[in-house]
């Protein structure tokens, strides 16, 4: 199983223009106040890599099924999300849905890659979207010069057979992003004060994936970070 490794994905954020305000930590643990104490809080994004079992793919399937093609876009739309049409780009991917969209659009520097790339895509639909993705130099530079940092980055993910999947609060609304999906995934409300790593959203998010993927028992590889504030 791969790693979902914060160093390589700070790495990769501060060449898009990430803010060195905010950073990923690794969560230990989804339940022990201990484990969790060194990050930050509030949490502005969780970014899961997380294997496809038999039952959450039936679930994927099952969820998508009536659905059609994403239509969202404009600044009237409640997240960007992007398609992925970019081989092996799973976990650049979910860093780019963890920073562009909620509070972490804060952080994002003036000028940057990843404000050009935000700008871009906010009058696109989906697949015009995805084509400015697929062909943005910047991204395709950043992505491909932390590639080689180890079996811990993004792309290894999909060859081992795991989704990214990004968690991020926007207009009030948990969102799961992940660029396989038929688009943004809204589940459900969350409180002014609760956070992507607060109970309520951990329930609706990973910890709803982990139960449906853990069907068969047993221990459930996956790995999670947090980006917080420095």
């Amino acid at each position: 199983m791969a790693e979902n490794n914060p160093e390589v994905m700070n790495q990769l954020a501060s060449k898009l223009g990430l803010s060195p305000e905010l950073q990923f930590y690794d969560v230990y643990s989804l339940d022990e106040p201990e484990l969790l104490a060194h990050i930050p809080r509030p949490v502005l994004a969780l970014l899961v890599i997380i294997p496809l079992t038999p039952a959450w793919d039936r679930n994927r399937k099952d969820e998508d099924a009536d659905k059609q093609p994403y239509s969202g876009f404009g600044p009237d739309e409640p997240v960007i999300w992007f398609k992925q049409t970019i081989g092996h780009a799973c976990g650049s991917i979910g860093l780019l849905h963890s920073v562009i969209n909620g509070p972490a659009v804060d952080f994002i520097q003036p000028g940057s890659d990843f404000e050009t790339i935000r700008n871009l895509a906010i009058p696109l639909d989906m697949t015009k979207r995805a084509e400015m993705l697929y062909n943005n130099e910047a991204f395709e530079i950043a992505h491909k010069s932390v590639e080689q940092a180890g079996d811990s980055y993004a792309d290894t993910g999909e060859r081992d057979g795991g989704h990214f999947v990004s968690f991020v609060k926007s207009g009030g609304r948990l969102w799961e992003l992940e660029g396989s999906r038929m688009g943004p995934l809204d589940r459900g409300c969350l409180a002014d004060d609760e956070d992507v790593l607060s109970l309520r959203a951990l329930e609706m998010g990973i910890k709803r994936i982990i139960e449906l993927s853990n069907d068969g028992g047993g221990s459930l590889a996956f790995s999670c970070i947090a980006l917080a504030k420095s």
